[in-house]
């Protein structure tokens, strides 16, 4: 899912805290203005992936035009990409058993198909992701 949420970066001498209105669980901070952008993207993608593994409610983002922001801070939209991120850090593999003809697993096991990849390849194409 791509998601896109208001964040309010506020400066202070120990650099720059992150923080998102709508998520409050979900705070970063960084030294810099780019490591900031970089750690509040990074920690959305994570836990708007947690939330939907959790199967919990994901609140819809408030307009920026609603959210009251400090002096010492600055207002910007992040976005979020669970499926890219999950691609990225989901490594973990699961065994599926799938049942086949004898004469078509005989074929494949003579031309060493490995099924596994072509099912996953398979899998891609049908949901259009073409990784």
């Amino acid at each position: 899912m791509k998601y896109v949420y208001p964040a309010i970066f506020t400066i202070d001498k120990e650099g720059i805290i992150v923080t998102f209105p709508d998520l409050d669980d979900t705070f970063t901070d960084g030294d810099t203005m780019e490591e900031a952008f970089e750690n509040a993207e990074d920690v959305l993608n994570l836990m708007l992936w947690n939330r939907e593994e959790e199967k919990r409610d994901i609140p819809s983002p408030t307009s920026a035009a609603k959210i009251h922001v400090p002096a010492n801070a600055t207002l910007a939209m992040i976005k979020a990409d669970t499926l890219a991120y999950r691609k990225l850090h989901d490594k973990k593999t699961v065994r599926r058993s799938i049942t086949l003809p004898n004469w078509l697993d005989t074929i494949a096991r003579e031309r060493n198909i490995n099924c596994s990849q072509l099912l996953q390849n398979a899998i891609r194409n049908e949901c259009g992701l073409n990784v």
